[in-house]
């Protein structure tokens, strides 16, 4: 039996950050932080919640793992908001914690199915 699929779409890139399909889900980011969409996070590994990726820290949060999905301020709590666990992206348009770059962030991101590209200037 053959699929059969009701609706067609189309993917169109959107500010620049999103260049392929992905795939997302809710995340709580930890509190005290106000992130831009495109930050790239991870994920500490006690209580499993989510802060911008910092390469001195040791708490398991140092491995970018995500990409956040839309603007979220976290500053006076946890806050719930989205995540991409999958996807390819302009690692122009993402946003950096002190001491990750793309070149440390690109393997530990392909390593969870998050692909980083260089953007093409037309």
């Amino acid at each position: 039996m053959l699929a059969s699929f009701t609706q067609e779409a189309t993917f169109t890139a959107d500010d620049g950050l999103v260049l392929s399909e992905t795939v997302s889900r809710q995340i709580t980011l930890v509190s005290g932080q106000n992130l831009k969409r495109g930050s790239v996070l991870g994920k500490i590994t006690t209580g499993g919640k989510y802060t911008l990726a910092l390469s001195a820290s040791s708490d398991g949060s140092q491995v970018p793992a995500v990409i956040l999905a839309e603007d979220c301020n976290a500053s006076a709590g946890d806050k719930v908001t989205v995540a991409y666990f999958a996807g390819t992206f302009d690692e122009n348009a993402c946003t950096y914690g002190i001491g990750v770059t793309p070149a440390t962030a690109r393997e530990p991101l392909r390593d969870v199915s998050i692909l980083l590209q260089s953007s093409i200037t037309r």
